[in-house]
């Protein structure tokens, strides 16, 4: 295991390495009267930007996805199981899912502008971030819990229900532990959604500082090296939450790995 884990992280750093051989070629080369920086470039855009730079302006982006992450998640499991404990109501339900799915979350920005509005003071969350963040999310958790509590295996389920246990007692005993390995994958990729999510929500305007901002700000300087800076930030973020949550899944749901509890 430690052997075929230190082989993927080379790969790994190979891979990323040749990408950052590429894109210096090609910067200095073929595009090089074009608006791309090179590698050195964008690492001296970050020392001249400092750390509080993106502290400052990530904060309440971080924030705005980690409050739509959770409403969105949460609401979308509570429907999940109405759908699996009240079955009449799962093509309502889908229907909301795949229309959340469905419409531009570009579209929808201003219309959720002009009736949430933008953050009430300096460092406070945007209603408007915060519920693209939601929606984001919304689908994917869906989705995924319902496809969860129906992976219960039927046996499992007739055993409850021989012991005289109804609805509730099979969801809560059997299908909610089916469902946990397929609820935390939706999770990992709800993260990086919600992030982008929040990011788009600012860029209506109504934050005074956060990623939107921060990139509206670069693309009106034309100063490509703090815009690719950010860029790479917010990778960074989205793609820690993806691992963060995989960890979890992890310690969550050890049989779903091969691993024994």
């Amino acid at each position: 295991m430690t052997e075929s884990r230190g082989r993927t992280i080379l790969h790994g750093a190979l891979g990323l390495g040749g990408i950052v051989v590429v894109w210096a070629l090609a910067a200095t080369t073929v595009f090089a009267d074009k608006a791309i920086p090179t590698p050195w470039g964008v690492l001296a855009g970050f020392a001249d930007d400092g750390a509080r730079f993106y502290v400052n302006n990530f904060a309440g982006t971080v924030k705005e996805a980690s409050l739509g992450f959770l409403w969105g998640n949460l609401i979308a499991l509570a429907l999940a199981a109405v759908v699996l404990l009240v079955p009449v109501f799962e093509k309502v339900i889908t229907q909301v899912a795949v229309i959340s799915y469905c419409v531009p979350i570009v579209a929808i920005v201003p219309i959720l502008y002009i009736i949430l509005g933008g953050a009430e003071g300096p460092g406070d969350a945007s209603p408007t971030a915060v519920v693209l963040a939601a929606i984001s999310v919304f689908f994917t958790t869906v989705v995924g819990a319902v496809l969860g509590f129906r992976s219960a295996d039927a046996t499992s389920l007739d055993v409850v229900s021989v012991y005289g246990g109804g609805r509730w007692k099979q969801m809560s005993k059997v299908q909610l532990m089916s469902a946990l390995p397929y609820i935390v994958s939706a999770l990992q990729i709800a993260a990086p959604a919600a992030f982008l999510g929040a990011i788009l929500g600012e860029y209506i305007g109504g934050v005074d500082r956060g990623v939107g901002p921060a990139l509206i700000n670069a693309q009106q300087n034309l100063d490509v090296e703090r815009a690719w800076g950010i860029m790479f930030v917010c990778a960074l973020v989205a793609g820690a939450a993806y691992a963060l949550l995989g960890l979890l899944g992890r310690v969550v749901t050890p049989w779903s790995t091969g691993r024994t509890a």
